[in-house]
C-alpha cells in the first residue's frame, strides 16, 4: 500500500537550495534546464518540523553521539569518569569498526543517525555494566556479542525496539555498514523538487553601508556583493511505502502491518498526515534574512493503492511557456498527463486533491480543503478513524 503526495509551489525571489559555488542548484529535464531543491534538503526541513509536531523518539545524527550524548548522560548518572570513557571506547569499536576519529577515540568519522531509543539503551547497558562488580569493560564486550552482536536484537531482548532508529530512521531510512547497528529502510521516498518552466535567475547586486563610516567619512559601501536568486513554480513529489512504515514504526513484519494494534495505527496515521502538512506548507530555503522564501503549495494530490507508484514528472516534460495563470497552467498540465496515463493503464488509484485552482482536467477527483482530503486520505489507508 502507498502513498503518493504530489505538489505544486511557486516561489518569489529565494535562493532555495544552492550548491558548491553558492549559485541555485539545477538540473537538465527534457528540453530546459530547470531550477531544483535537493530531497537531502527537503527531508531536512521537513525533519525539523516533524521534531515540533510530533511526540515521538527522535533521532540523533552526529559524530560526537557517544562523546556529547553517551558520556553526559553515564557520567550524570555516576560512573566514573577514566571508567566510562574506557567502556564507551570499547563500545564505539565494536558499532563503528574502524569509524573512529583517530585524534579523538570517542568521535566518529562522519555523521551516523543514532535513535533516541539507541541512546537510552546504550546508556543503560554501560550503567548496568559499570556496577556489575566484574570487569565492566569486558563485561560490556561480552554483553555485545549476545544475539549476534546485533544491537537491535539486544534492544528488542530488553523490550525497546519500538523506533529503535527514531522518527527519522523510520521514514527516511539509516543506511550503516556497521554489523552490530540495524540499517533501516526509507519508508519515504522523496524526488528532487524541479521548476516546471526553464530555470529564471539574475544576480542580485548588494552593498553594505557602514555606520560609522558614513558619519565621519565620505559615503560609500563598506562591502559589496552578490548573489543568484531565481523564481519558480516548482512540482515536487514524495511516496511513502505504508506497511514499511508501520513495520519500523512498530518493530514488526511489513507483511502484518494491518494486525497491529489500534495505537500504532494511530501514530502511523498521524505521522502521514503531519508529514503531508510539512510537505505542503514547510518551506527550504537559505537567505532566509534576506528572502522569506515562505510559501505553501497551491495544489496537493494524494494517491492511494497498491500499484507501482509513478511520477508524474513527465507532465513538465516539455518545459511549459508560463501564459495567463501559471499555477493553473501547471494544474491543467498535471491532469492531462495524469488523464493520459489512465487512458493506458488505467485507473488504479485512489485521489484526493486540495488546490488553489481549478481542477476540471483531473477527473472524477473532487477538489476539497487539505484536512479533508487528508482525512479521505487516511481512511483508504487505514479505515474510517
Amino acid at each position: 500500500m502507498f502513498l503518493q503526495i504530489h505538489t505544486l509551489t511557486s516561489y518569489a525571489a529565494a535562493l532555495l537550495n544552492r550548491d558548491d559555488a553558492g549559485l541555485a542548484k539545477r538540473i537538465p529535464f527534457g528540453n530546459a534546464e530547470r531550477m531544483r531543491v535537493s530531497s537531502q534538503c527537503l527531508k531536512k526541513h521537513w525533519r525539523d518540523d516533524l521534531h515540533r509536531t510530533l511526540d515521538l523518539p527522535n533521532g540523533i545524527r552526529s559524530r560526537m553521539f557517544f562523546e556529547r550524548e553517551v558520556l553526559r548522560r553515564v557520567l550524570e548518572a555516576g560512573v566514573e569518569e577514566q571508567q566510562a570513557r574506557k567502556m564507551i571506547e570499547a563500545l564505539l569499536k565494536r558499532v563503528v569498526q574502524g569509524g573512529q576519529d583517530k585524534t579523538n577515540p570517542l568521535r566518529l568519522n562522519q555523521p551516523v543517525l543514532f535513535g533516541k531509543p539507541e541512546a537510552d539503551y546504550l546508556v543503560s547497558l554501560i550503567n548496568e555494566c559499570a556496577k556489575s562488580g566484574d570487569d565492566p569493560v569486558k563485561t560490556l564486550e561480552d554483553r555485545l556479542k549476545g544475539e549476534k552482536g546485533n544491537l537491535r536484537a539486544l534492544m528488542k531482548a530488553a523490550g525497546q525496539d519500538d523506533l529503535y532508529a527514531g522518527i527519522e530512521g523510520a521514514m527516511f531510512g539509516r543506511f550503516v555498514t556497521s554489523d552490530i547497528l540495524a540499517r533501516s529502510d526509507a519508508a519515504v521516498h522523496v524526488a528532487h523538487a524541479f521548476t516546471v518552466h526553464p530555470i529564471s535567475t539574475e544576480v542580485d547586486y548588494f552593498t553594505v553601508v557602514d555606520d560609522l563610516k558614513e558619519a565621519y567619512e565620505d559615503a560609500g559601501a563598506a562591502h559589496a556583493g552578490d548573489i543568484e536568486l531565481g523564481a519558480g513554480l516548482f512540482y515536487g513529489y514524495v511516496v511513502v511505502d505504508v506497511p514499511l512504515l508501520v513495520s519500523n514504526l512498530a518493530g514488526c513484519d511489513a507483511k502484518d502491518w494491518k494486525a497491529q494494534p489500534a495505537e500504532t495505527l494511530k501514530d502511523a496515521r498521524d505521522v502521514l498526515k503531519r508529514l503531508v502538512n510539512a510537505i505542503a506548507t514547510v518551506s527550504p530555503g537559505a537567505k532566509l534574512g534576506s528572502t522569506a522564501p515562505y510559501a505553501r503549495a497551491a495544489c496537493v494530490l494524494l494517491e492511494t493503492g497498491n500499484s507501482q507508484p509513478r511520477t508524474l514528472a513527465n507532465a513538465y516534460l516539455k518545459a511549459l511557456k508560463l501564459s495567463g495563470d501559471p499555477m493553473q497552467q501547471a494544474v491543467n498540465e498535471l491532469g492531462r498527463h495524469l488523464n493520459a496515463i489512465d487512458d493506458m493503464y488505467g485507473r488504479n488509484e485512489q485521489r484526493f486533491v486540495s488546490s488553489t485552482q481549478g481542477t476540471d482536467e483531473l477527473k472524477d477527483t473532487p477538489a476539497a480543503p487539505l484536512r479533508d482530503s487528508l482525512t479521505k486520505a487516511m481512511d483508504s489507508l487505514f479505515g474510517a478513524d
